[in-house]
């Protein structure tokens, strides 16, 4: 049997390859742009907009997690993919090292979750600077993201409402749950918070907006161990009154053998949607196999047999230019077969850690 030193040592060079792979111009269909405005949280901008893309295309604007940069986290997603396939543009706002050691975006801190302010102000500059230079569609802009991108997605949800047609947060959390990193790390383990009202409230206060409200899409594995699932159920909470919707779904049913809840507001339109991703720990939940297969699996880039990707990009209406929000068509809760169960724990995680220790993984 091999020593754990001899596994961390190989388990580094396989790594070690990945990295000079992710960094091939080959391996990527994204480029850079450096010229979008003052740039106040010093991020980095990188995009898409594929051959056959449609006049006046609409954009999304993809927010990747903590420790992976943006041409990684398009590769597992499949986001570029699904673009050659529809016609859309995409931004990828990418942070630094300088600003986050772990690569995280600063959701946590005043001066980056404001409006006018920090991070969300230099994605704000990105996207205007790909509807000036690539014609995007001002009234079909989209966000979502991962974890510390889910947040920042949640950021950008309650900062800067009127820019976005719709929003998903993928293991994220409700805007104003934290303040700094003790409050994010409580938040995160599923300790303390506001209420409904005060969730309700940090919205509200966080712009002059007072409506239309962008649509929201949920996602969160039951077993996440690293940003617990009551925070998916806080943002829903925050939400649902933002749209004064009730608590209790309008539809109820299962998507690719998962629990998939809607909400519709006074005139009919979905407006909200939650996916719980039974058994699966933290991150994007991926259907990379098969004639629809999109995305590739890794680390927090789970097969779980449900593409977030594809799925998302149909609640906003991409795969057909419809209207926004129209959600997949859900199957009554009486399925005949249990979910997939998949998690991040067990051999995986003991890998990580190791990895960690031997200071090749953050």
């Amino acid at each position: 049997m091999r020593s754990l030193s001899d596994t961390i040592a190989r388990l580094g060079a396989v790594r070690a390859l990945q990295n000079r792979a992710a960094a091939s111009p080959a391996a990527s269909r994204l480029a850079e742009f450096e010229d979008f405005g003052s740039n106040p949280g010093a991020l980095r901008a990188l995009f898409y907009v594929p051959a056959n893309a449609r006049p006046n295309p609409p954009l999304v604007v993809v927010l990747h997690g903590c420790t992976q940069n943006a041409r990684d986290y398009d590769r597992g997603a499949g986001w570029s993919q699904l673009a050659d396939a529809l016609g859309f543009a995409l931004l990828f706002p990418e942070q630094r090292r300088s600003n986050n050691m772990n690569l995280c975006f600063n959701w946590y801190e005043p001066a980056n979750s404001r409006r006018g302010e920090g991070e969300p102000l230099s994605i704000v500059q990105m996207i205007d600077t790909m509807i000036a230079r690539h014609g995007a569609d001002a009234s079909r802009v989209y966000v979502n993201g991962l974890s510390a991108g889910g947040a920042m997605t949640s950021v950008m949800l309650a900062t800067y409402p009127e820019r976005f047609a719709g929003g998903a947060i993928i293991a994220g959390l409700a805007y104003g749950s934290a303040r700094n990193i003790p409050e994010a790390f409580d938040r995160m383990r599923g300790h303390g918070g506001a209420d409904g009202a005060g969730l309700e409230a940090s919205v509200r206060a966080a712009s002059p907006h007072r409506g239309p409200w962008p649509s929201i899409s949920v996602w969160h594995g039951s077993a996440d161990a690293i940003v617990d699932s009551s925070n998916g159920e806080a943002i829903l909470k925050q939400w649902q009154r933002i749209h004064g919707v009730a608590l209790e779904a309008d539809e109820t049913g299962t998507v690719d053998g998962y629990p998939h809840r809607l909400w519709r507001d006074a005139e009919g339109r979905a407006v909200i949607e939650d996916y719980r991703i039974t058994g699966m720990g933290h991150g994007t939940p991926l259907a990379t196999i098969g004639e629809d297969g999109c995305g590739t699996s890794g680390a927090h880039m789970l097969e779980v047999a449900i593409s977030s990707t594809r799925h998302i990009a149909r609640f906003w209406g991409l795969d057909d230019g419809d209207s926004i929000a129209r959600p997949p068509v859900a199957h009554p809760i009486a399925n005949d077969r249990e979910p997939p169960s998949v998690t991040t724990q067990g051999v995986g995680k003991v890998i990580e850690d190791a990895l960690r220790a031997a200071g090749l993984m953050r």
